[in-house]
């Protein structure tokens, strides 16, 4: 008998709290719109009490999404629940996922507390969700490392408390699969009231296991598995959905698990997070790699060529990867060019195809063919709603092995009025990053600068990436260009507009960077 397991995507909660892959609401709503054609069951949009910005981008969520579940996580405190709540209101189907640390290192040595005091704190948190809302999930932080008997313990009370769902994460990523396996079965086997309720599972990677010990628990009898797009989280990451899904959908009859994800838009997914945080797949990386369709040596290519079975156990198409191979470039029309746009898994309905269109024929007077990643790169961050505060108008910069760096930037204010300054730096970006600080009249710390190109070729696009910081905030910004430099300065400016546009929205300052891991 194949079993039914629900997909639970944490990619906009623990994805994000990974060094360098924070979101704004915008890039928040664009991942959970995909994340909602994906298929998933559940979506944990964020940790509300974490700050204002965090509890606005999990309300934004909880509002566009309609299919799939939206969670909030709280600690089991009286002022995180209250937060989730305000923060899920609004939800289709909201659910308060609360938490608290059950192992002996983390009762004695972060929270202070009795196991006495961590099981009545967990079934008082239970019960408050529970008067918010039916979908109440409890998860026993560092569960791996607990004592079973406690463990089940807890989660009887809670279930007892009215907890729908209990998770039992691998916070740590301790596990080995066959005694997390047997740690799922033992709970099953030993909590009272467990028929009634969904049991989860949460796997870190510490030790590269997160998607063996999430399979390991299906099949001692999980119900659900908690899990991110790209395997981003804290750490060395999260259990990786797109995995996890084609683990399932190939190997489906041999482990008798299915799920609902739509598999064909895994791709789409994986670009847009990574090009939303900024951070990049692996080549090598399963399912999603660049290189994970690739055939080079001889003979897998021509085992490939007389039967793709050979060495491809899934096709490039069922997770959504790219295999259309029509060249487009400065001559081709915007039909050809829209149906690029659905094969890569974009929706063209949810884009704006005439400023695309424009985009794309200004590169292809750049360049000599456009390639899939040119087009991935030009429609994530389309149709961002971050207001235009600055946009750049000319610039220009000297620089060479016998002069000092200069640069002159112009910008434009959103009222439409024009702002030139000079500066002299240590080399072009920085030059020009100062004249851009004189500008808008902040002292701007730049914490990453990234450069790559998108493509190969001599006339690939320059992709920047930049992470600045001011008075404790820290904002991401991209930009894109054939000239390198253009690319860092666009990208800079991007991350500005995201700045003023997040402290006036919030009127709050910088966001905090209060973060939890379970």
């Amino acid at each position: 008998m194949v079993r039914r397991i629900q997909i639970f995507d944490t990619t906009l909660r623990d994805g994000e709290q990974a060094p360098r892959c924070s979101m704004n609401i915008g890039e928040k709503i664009e991942v959970a719109r995909q994340l909602e054609r994906l298929g998933v069951d559940v979506m944990e949009a964020g940790f509300p009490a974490a700050s204002p910005g965090d509890l606005a981008s999990v309300k934004a969520v909880a509002e566009v999404v309609k299919q799939s579940g939206v969670a909030a996580l709280c600690r089991a405190t009286k002022g995180d629940i209250e937060a989730g709540w305000q923060a899920l209101e609004a939800a289709a189907r909201p659910r308060i996922h609360t938490f608290i640390a059950t192992s002996p290192v983390h009762m004695e040595y972060k929270l202070k507390m009795s196991p006495q005091e961590v099981l009545e704190r967990a079934a008082a948190a239970v019960r408050m969700a529970k008067g918010y809302c039916d979908e109440v999930e409890f998860s026993a932080e560092d569960a791996s490392r607990s004592d079973p008997d406690f463990l089940c313990q807890v989660f009887g009370e809670v279930i007892k408390a009215g907890a729908r769902i209990l998770n039992i994460p691998d916070t740590v990523g301790y596990a080995l699969p066959d005694e997390f396996g047997r740690l799922v079965a033992y709970v099953k086997a030993h909590t009272s009231g467990i028929e009634s309720v969904i049991l989860s599972v949460h796997c870190h990677n510490d030790l590269g296991l997160g998607v063996a010990n999430s399979l390991a628990a299906a099949l001692a009898g999980a119900d659900q598995i908690e899990c991110t797009i790209n395997g981003i989280g804290e750490r060395a990451g999260n259990a990786a959905l797109e995995e996890i899904v084609m683990a399932i959908r190939t190997r489906g009859e041999a482990l008798g698990l299915e799920c609902g994800i739509q598999s064909n838009q895994i791709y789409a997914a994986s670009r847009l997070v990574s090009k939303v945080t900024g951070v990049r797949v692996q080549p090598n990386k399963a399912v999603v790699g660049e290189n994970a369709f690739a055939h080079e040596a001889g003979i897998h290519q021509h085992g490939v060529l007389a039967n793709r079975a050979t060495y491809e156990i899934m096709t490039p198409e069922s997770v959504g990867f790219p295999s259309n191979r029509m060249v487009l470039g400065k001559h081709s029309g915007r039909h050809a060019f829209e149906e690029r746009l659905k094969s890569l898994g974009f929706s063209v309905e949810e884009v704006d195809v005439d400023e695309l269109f424009a985009k794309f024929k200004a590169l292809a007077d750049k360049k000599k063919t456009v390639s899939d990643r040119d087009i991935e790169a030009l429609i994530v961050g389309a149709g961002s709603n971050v207001p235009q505060a600055f946009s750049l108008d000319r610039w220009v910069i000297n620089s060479g092995s016998s002069l000092s760096s200069t640069s002159t930037i112009r910008l434009k204010t959103a009222s439409g009025s024009f702002q030139e300054e000079v500066a002299v730096g240590d080399g072009p970006v920085d030059a020009a990053f100062k004249a851009i600080n004189r500008i808008i009249g902040k002292d701007l710390d730049l914490d990453a600068y990234e450069l790559g190109a998108v493509t190969g070729g001599e006339d690939a696009q320059g992709e920047a990436s930049v992470k600045v910081s001011y008075q404790g905030g820290q904002w991401n910004g991209r930009g894109l260009s054939t000239d390198v430099l253009e690319a860092s300065i666009l990208a800079y400016i991007a991350a500005i507009n995201t700045m003023e546009w997040e402290l006036s929205a919030t009127g709050h300052g910088p966001r905090g960077s209060l973060v939890a891991g379970v």
